[in-house]
């Protein structure tokens, strides 16, 4: 199953910084989908506010001096950069995440510092070198895939089952009820929740009603003309009501003044 557009999480992508996005190909990508680079420079006096509704997932994230790992999130979130930085992050896969978060749960809606000073080390030096700036991203993310690499090992039959349940709760626009989902992992319900908690911090249905938002906010964005109602029903909601109350509770505000939101002409 191909990954979603790495662009869907974001709520307005026109306010996104100098933004870079490195696939993961090979044996590694059952571990990290994704490297994500942004770049800014801000003028004095003035902030870029990123609004996210993220993906299922943890990240792992270098920034100058520091190493954060941030858990999967139950509503939208976002970040006010302000000056000239960096970051480089990798979107963790589920079998990366009990090696490198532990009780993914604990850390939802959160983040923490870590402290892997070798990582950080290793990252900077690339992103601050006299590299050209294409190769300078290609090498910090070389040092990034090579730390992670001596500290995942191989993935487990149980790691790779709960990277197929998230991939089909992103990309299976059929999919409504839980119950369908354990269905077409072959496994319980309750194994199903079991995964969902171990692996990646949210419930089965936390994972179907993410890729719905995401999937309204996108449709939005691309023709806020949409009419509601029928949105709502293309993506398996009972009606506009339902649609508008998952988006209130998880981004804070409803469909209707979303689109209004999105830059015309």
């Amino acid at each position: 199953m191909a990954d979603p557009p790495s662009s869907r999480g974001v709520l307005y992508p026109a306010r996104l910084p100098t933004f870079h996005r490195e696939p993961v190909v090979g044996d590694f990508a059952v571990f990290v989908r994704w490297f994500w680079i942004p770049e800014w420079d801000i003028e004095p006096g003035r902030a870029s506010r990123q609004h996210i509704v993220g993906f299922p997932a943890c990240n792992l994230v270098v920034e100058g001096d520091t190493v954060a790992i941030s858990g999967p999130t139950t509503r939208a979130s976002y970040r006010d950069l302000s000056g000239s930085g960096w970051a480089v992050g990798a979107l963790l896969r589920p079998a990366a995440a009990p090696a490198l978060v532990g009780d993914v749960t604990a850390l939802r809606d959160g983040a923490r510092e870590v402290d892997h000073p070798e990582l950080a080390a290793a990252v900077r030096a690339a992103m601050e070198g006299d590299a050209p700036p294409r190769e300078r991203r290609l090498s910090a993310i070389s040092a990034f895939t090579v730390w992670l690499r001596d500290r995942l090992g191989e993935p487990t039959d149980e790691g790779m089952l709960a990277n197929r349940m998230v991939e089909l709760a992103e990309s299976d626009s059929t999919l409504l009820t839980v119950t369908e989902f354990a269905a077409r992992l072959h496994v319980s319900a309750r194994t199903l929740q079991r995964l969902a908690a171990t692996y990646v911090g949210l419930s089965p249905a936390a994972l179907i009603r993410r890729r719905r938002l995401q999937e309204a906010a996108e449709q939005l964005r691309a023709d806020p003309s949409l009419e509601l109602t029928a949105l709502a029903h293309e993506l398996g909601y009972a009606d506009h009501a339902h649609l508008t109350n998952d988006f209130r509770a998880t981004l804070g505000f409803t469909p209707s003044t979303y689109r209004r939101a999105q830059p015309t002409g």
